[in-house]
């Protein structure tokens, strides 16, 4: 499969989502009583719904909001190949949403006919369809995968490309990145660090150049996996 792939077919996606308050006790009433419902089992673990939240607030649809899409496209130059990055990202993420989902409509089966990401299938992908139909915003063609045959819906997972078919073997983009020797800038925050970033400091654009840098090593990740060349740093255009 990797083989035929047409990396300048491919729309590479990474998502950052906090929830939609920052701590527990901040949540309305209904909500927190839903939200602990939710969790119940965690909570069986000994853990505390206040501490579930913090780990768990932003990672569920219901509960979290998508502050940041970054998305990438490789293109071929004439000394070789090219990454642009373009993201959406606000504070407000019906706006956010709505500009991704224009560019799906535009350019999807003309510029790309791809979606990409890391654990996409089972995160990014599903959140964002999520997200939008809580706001109210009709899905792209892209996204809309109900009633679908599996070989009509084109999306690509790094993390199922690694898996082999063994359902239960996670593996993180920085671990793959390591292992195949992806060189990665050292950033200065995690994915655990996005909540404090966007409510303590009020950060957006720290949280977008840390997106941005995932969509990066995703793409180098699968140039690996199929057995291409790196894209220089020289050759990555940040938005």
């Amino acid at each position: 499969m990797l083989e035929k792939l047409q990396f300048n077919h491919v729309l590479f996606l990474d998502i950052e989502t906090v929830p939609q308050v920052y701590r527990y006790e901040d949540l309305e009433s209904e909500t927190a009583k839903l939200f602990s419902q939710k969790t119940r089992f965690q909570q069986k673990d000994g853990k505390e719904v206040e501490d579930i939240y913090d780990e768990r607030g932003g990672v569920l649809a219901e509960f979290g909001k998508i502050v940041c899409i970054s998305c990438g496209f490789v293109r071929n130059t004439s000394t070789g190949k090219e990454i642009r990055l373009k993201s959406f990202y606000h504070d407000d993420e019906s706006t956010l949403l709505k500009q991704f989902a224009t560019l799906l409509e535009d350019h999807y089966n003309g510029s790309f006919d791809v979606l990409c990401g890391h654990n996409g299938k089972e995160f990014d992908f599903p959140y964002i369809a999520r997200r939008m139909l809580i706001n109210g915003i009709k899905l792209p063609n892209a996204l809309d995968i109900a009633g679908k045959k599996p070989w009509e819906v084109n999306h690509l997972d790094t993390l199922e490309l690694w898996k082999f078919g063994d359902y239960k073997h996670y593996t993180s983009l920085p671990l793959l990145c390591h292992i195949f020797e992806i060189p990665t800038p050292k950033d200065d925050i995690s994915g655990a660090d996005v909540a404090r970033v966007y409510y303590e400091e009020s950060d957006l654009e720290r949280i977008k150049l840390y997106c941005e840098k995932d969509v990066v090593a995703l793409i180098q990740l699968l140039l690996k996996m199929k057995g291409d060349g790196l894209v220089e740093e020289g050759d990555i255009i940040f938005s």
